[in-house]
């Protein structure tokens, strides 16, 4: 006798057919959660329309959310009714009270800054950091290479399966070869440990893991920067070594530009931010930043003009000062 799933298990099971990350599953399952149980737990199929917009709109009005959150519940809602109730939402029309979006010029470092925050990180962060700045990675891109990743014969850094679902080479950068030798020496000898200690899987992406059972084993597919121990796989629960944890690396990032003095908000995000403001301000063309940065549309990356622009407009001296 086969057990009905329960809606949530079912949608579990699509995000990962669909081989979305970890933190989507956790996200979308979330606010899936609250929209059932902001109509007092009724089932979707039963719900359309009015009901998603009543619940959009109680976030943006009373919960106050962000753009951003909201769009993100809204996700949600269109992975829920599309992928897994089957019903295409697009002549729905969802009239819901949207939080107001602002635009914001992002915050940039000037070079010296940059190095200021690089020299007060300490270990591999300080790797994973110039790396971030240096090739004008995303958090998740420079924590999700795997050897393999890194082509000391060309001297590029290979992405895959970013943001954009683009994948790109970015080249490498000299200064910090050397240092990049070195990590790919210690997690390959950090490999054949866990190989000797009967563990050395590592998560695979998609569904090559069971297209090449054993290829999880490979030194090529391990992670750049492994965490120092071993832990459970939250979907397989297998025992296997990650990368090194987000939140461990955006701490170390605000502890060093603490040390800095900055006036300024440092994230992870700020330093992809001022390679691409520092290329510009250097005469490369929008278009090459462009796929440098992985963008799907050039009108992403003209943010930076404006970086620039704003930077320029520093330079006019007043008319007291003539």
């Amino acid at each position: 006798m086969s057990v009905k799933k329960k809606l949530l298990d079912i949608v579990r099971d699509k995000i990962r057919f669909k081989h979305y990350s970890i933190s989507t599953e956790r996200t979308y399952i979330h606010w899936i959660k609250c929209y059932i149980f902001f109509h007092n737990k009724k089932h979707p199929i039963e719900m359309g329309k009015l009901e998603i917009e009543q619940y959009l709109t109680n976030l943006a009005v009373k919960n106050k959310v962000s753009p951003t959150t909201q769009n993100q519940a809204f996700s949600a809602l269109l992975f829920l009714y599309k992928e897994v109730l089957g019903i295409d939402m697009s002549d729905w029309n969802i009239q819901a009270l949207r939080a107001q979006e602002r635009k914001h010029i992002p915050a940039v470092l000037t070079r010296e800054e940059v190095t200021n925050v690089i020299e007060n990180i300490k270990g591999i962060y300080n790797l994973v950091v110039s790396l971030m700045y240096g090739c004008g990675l995303r958090m998740n891109e420079v924590l999700n290479l795997r050897l393999k990743d890194i082509d000391f014969g060309f001297d590029k850094i290979y992405v895959w399966n970013s943001k954009s679902l683009k994948d790109r080479s970015i080249p490498l950068p000299i200064k910090l070869k050397q240092k990049l030798i070195m990590q790919v020496e210690l997690a390959t000898d950090i490999h054949k440990k866990d190989l000797a200690d009967g563990y050395g899987s590592v998560y695979m992406p998609f569904a090559l893991e069971k297209k090449t059972p054993n290829v999880k084993y490979e030194t090529k597919w391990q992670f750049l920067f492994p965490m120092n121990n071993v832990s459970k796989d939250p979907r397989s629960e297998t025992i296997r070594r990650h990368h090194i944890h987000p939140a461990t690396l955006g701490r170390n990032i605000k502890q060093a530009s603490n040390k800095t003095n900055l006036n300024k908000r440092v994230t992870s995000h700020i330093f992809r931010h001022s390679y691409a403001t520092h290329l510009l301000q250097a005469g490369i063309d929008l278009r090459s930043i462009q796929e440098l940065l992985g963008h799907k549309s050039v009108e992403t990356t003209m943010i930076y003009t404006h970086v620039v622009s704003e930077m320029n407009k520093a330079k006019v001296i007043s008319p007291l000062d003539f």
